[in-house]
């Protein structure tokens, strides 16, 4: 219903009923007004997606926040997956043409810490990170979840301690819900948390600065049509390339994003920052001599 109303701007919902009836999501019921404003309730509860009817131009109905379609939040990331997996459904017969990447972290605890961050819950976890080979018990406070390059995350403090780190999902063993519960602050924000990150680490001692790349030829019109952080500016435009700048923290995850495009991006400012990606770059050469 949201993508019929948004692609079309201004609908009736004579016209929606038509739609729906063309649907092959129609199980040979017909769309009745009392229905159609029940979805309207549901869909403002679930996603935050507010349709209007404008009275005055014949009664067409109408996103009035489309914002919230663009924000990358919670609701507009539930929304896409909702609209992919209803694409799919659609068309049935070309399911084994649409190839989608697995999550491994997904399918064991996710739904697990989704209801101890419902209640605010402790929780015990076996823990083994790629840098040891002994597992380790762990109390944990749960605070967010984050998905990150087909991983999920969860930000936790650990042992009732003052600093938050983050777990993978994929490398615990176990999980154990405790009956104990933490009091969640209500003046954190995970967004504002990662707000001048890149992926998933977070320092404190990595404060934001501003960054700037030179990107070459065809790349940049991939980095402008997916910027690699929320900050991302093009300062200079020229024929064969551009300059991006960011207000980051420019920590290893972030390293490793520019790195993996290769002699595409060149690393301007700042100058510490430069010297770390050549001195990288050399060890990696000295790999292939």
């Amino acid at each position: 219903m949201v993508e019929t109303i948004y692609s079309s701007g201004r609908i009736t919902f004579e016209e929606i009923a038509d739609k729906w009836k063309r649907s092959s999501l129609n199980n040979g019921t017909s769309l009745v007004l009392r229905t159609f404003h029940n979805h309207r309730a549901a869909i403002e509860e679930l996603f935050g997606i507010r349709i209007l009817c404008n009275r005055t131009s014949g009664n067409h109905y109408y996103i009035d926040n489309e914002y919230a379609l663009k924000t990358g939040g919670m609701e507009s990331w539930l929304l896409n997956t909702f609209s992919v997996s209803n694409a799919i459904q659609e068309t049935r017969n070309l399911s084994d043409r649409v190839v989608l990447e697995d999550i491994p972290s997904g399918n064991r605890f996710l739904t697990s810490f989704v209801e101890m961050m419902k209640e605010n819950c402790r929780c015990t976890i076996e823990y083994q990170s790629f840098n040891s080979c002994q597992s380790r018990m762990l109390t944990i406070s749960p605070y967010c979840l984050k998905l990150f390059r087909r991983r999920w995350y969860v930000l936790a403090l650990e042992n009732d301690s003052e600093e938050l780190h983050i777990y993978s999902l994929d490398r615990m063993k176990s999980v154990t819900l405790s009956m104990d519960t933490f009091d969640y602050p209500l003046d954190f924000s995970p967004q504002d948390y990662f707000y001048n990150s890149f992926g998933i680490m977070h320092y404190v001692a990595a404060k934001p600065e501003y960054v700037e790349i030179k990107v070459q030829g065809v790349k940049r019109n991939y980095i402008r049509m997916l910027p690699l952080h929320h900050s991302q500016k093009e300062l200079v435009l020229e024929l064969e390339y551009s300059v991006f700048q960011y207000y980051i923290s420019p920590t290893y995850d972030f390293c490793q994003e520019l790195l993996s495009h290769g002699k595409e991006i060149e690393v301007l400012s700042p100058s510490w920052f430069r010297r770390q990606i050549a001195e990288t770059i050399s060890v990696m050469n000295d790999f292939y001599k």
